[in-house]
């Protein structure tokens, strides 16, 4: 019997959905989607929630799924801007064996105990881990209370709301007699 993609790309977001993940679908596309993920316990990153965006090629789970963070954390392995994640298992040994729930269950917190500042996305956070830990943890902490709450995760720019309200205003200080003129 021949693989089928998508049937492995509906089983892994529907366990996902089924397990206490909270999973959101983008325009009800099962390959295009946020997680709500929490800071693992006992960590500068407890009590930390970030929107990490996921989205799985067609040929998965052949091909890795792409994960981005899309509120700022402060990490050597998690570029800061992009949000873009350099973990080897996701990257460059992915197997099909892996699933959705490996990602959020075991690779994502285990990154996030065990920064590699040798192979950094950030390399302000990969100094600061080598050199001071203590002020890296600091600043980790100080991120997490910037950036990591519910209301960043849930405000995490996917497109949303922050552009209609903006051109709103440039739209509303037109007055009519500015356009006669």
């Amino acid at each position: 019997m021949s693989a089928n993609p998508k049937r492995r790309i509906e089983t892994d977001v529907m366990k996902m959905m089924m397990s206490d993940l909270e999973v959101s679908l983008v325009n009800d596309n099962m390959q295009e989607f946020y997680v709500r993920f929490y800071g693992p316990p006992e960590t500068p990153f407890a009590g930390g929630v970030w929107k990490i965006h996921v989205e799985l090629p067609d040929q998965y789970p052949f091909k890795s799924p792409s994960i981005g963070f899309m509120n700022k954390i402060f990490h050597p392995n998690i570029d800061e801007l992009s949000g873009s994640v350099c973990l080897d298992v996701i990257n460059q040994t992915w197997s099909p064996m892996f699933d959705m729930m490996n990602i959020f269950e075991t690779f994502l917190p285990q990154l996030l105990r065990y920064p590699n500042p040798n192979d950094p996305l950030n390399g302000e956070a990969a100094a600061l881990l080598m050199r001071h830990p203590k002020e890296y943890d600091a600043k980790v902490k100080e991120y997490v209370q910037r950036f990591a709450t519910k209301e960043a995760a849930d405000n995490a720019a996917g497109g949303e709301e922050e552009e209609p309200d903006a051109e709103m205003s440039d739209i509303g200080s037109i007055s009519g007699d500015e356009m006669e003129a």
